[in-house]
């Protein structure tokens, strides 16, 4: 199955996360302006329907490279932000979840990408014991998902998801209307097996980010893995496209957004949706951590 429906669009199941678009630390301007936005339009280019984007990926940096890149936009193009958190000076991440704030977010990734509503758009979720911001106030959960479905009821938002959840807030949301679930999942880091299965019995998008691991220094790497490279050797293909094809056999409602800034690697990415591992190395792959 080479697409899936998020949000009421049929999207290709490789996708691409901006993340990587902005300087080191998911903060300030690109490395390479000229490559981050040959990046996007290769994306297109190859197929890809579905960019994951947040206005505090720089902050604005990654909306402000989309719009440049793509606007106006593809018809069948499905922009998916992220709201919940903000930046300061310094890049650090810091909780943004009053109803408010998240209704304000929304207004500057229409802004900043230029458009009047989005597909989707994902609310972070931030554990009340991790806000570690004293001028932060807790929100409670129930007050957040009611404020996105307020933006979807303003014609701001067509949906929502909810993303950095556990599988019991992800329940809430998906009974309160959300359509999808992003969370870190890879095939080194499969905590979240209960929050794929709900998902995939209740028909909703599976979002993992981190496909491949933490980007983030001193984290385990999908690519790194010994029985990934030898699979890899083994059939001609790369550690990444091995990781990423694991993903998609996963569950048909497994949607993938590797992130990159460079555009060998976006290639390299796109091309594992047409890899089909032997039952051999999924079994093998399986078999990592057990």
């Amino acid at each position: 199955m080479t697409t899936y429906e998020l949000a009421g669009h049929s999207v290709a199941r490789v996708g691409y996360g901006a993340m990587q678009l902005p300087g080191p630390g998911v903060f300030g301007p690109p490395r390479d302006h000229d490559e981050a936005i040959a990046v996007l339009k290769r994306a297109v280019e190859l197929g890809v329907n579905h960019i994951d984007t947040s206005q505090f990926y720089g902050p604005n940096v990654s909306n402000e490279l989309i719009r440049e890149a793509l606007h106006p936009y593809a018809d069948d193009l499905v922009l998916v932000s992220k709201i919940g958190a903000r930046r300061d000076e310094q890049g650090n991440w810091l909780p943004d979840q009053h109803p408010d704030a998240l209704k304000a977010a929304v207004r500057e990734n229409l802004d900043t990408l230029g458009v009047e509503r989005l597909p989707v758009v994902n609310l972070r979720v931030m554990p009340k014991d991790e806000m570690s911001d004293p001028g932060t106030e807790y929100c409670p959960l129930d007050d957040q998902l009611a404020a996105m479905q307020e933006l979807v009821d303003d014609g701001l938002l067509e949906h929502f998801g909810v993303s950095n959840v556990t599988r019991d807030e992800a329940a809430r949301g998906i009974d309160a209307g959300a359509v999808c679930v992003q969370n870190p999942y890879s095939l080194l880091a499969r905590d979240d097996e209960a929050t794929l299965t709900l998902c995939a019995e209740r028909g909703v998008a599976y979002v993992p980010f981190f496909p491949l691991g933490s980007a983030f220094p001193g984290m385990p790497k999908v690519t790194e893995n010994e029985t990934v490279k030898a699979i890899a050797e083994e059939r001609g293909i790369t550690p990444s496209q091995v990781g990423l094809a694991w993903l998609l056999g996963r569950s048909e409602n497994v949607l993938l957004i590797p992130g990159t800034s460079s555009v060998a690697h976006l290639e390299e990415n796109c091309g594992a949706g047409d890899v089909t591992l032997e039952p051999g190395d999924i079994d093998a792959l399986n078999a990592i951590g057990a």
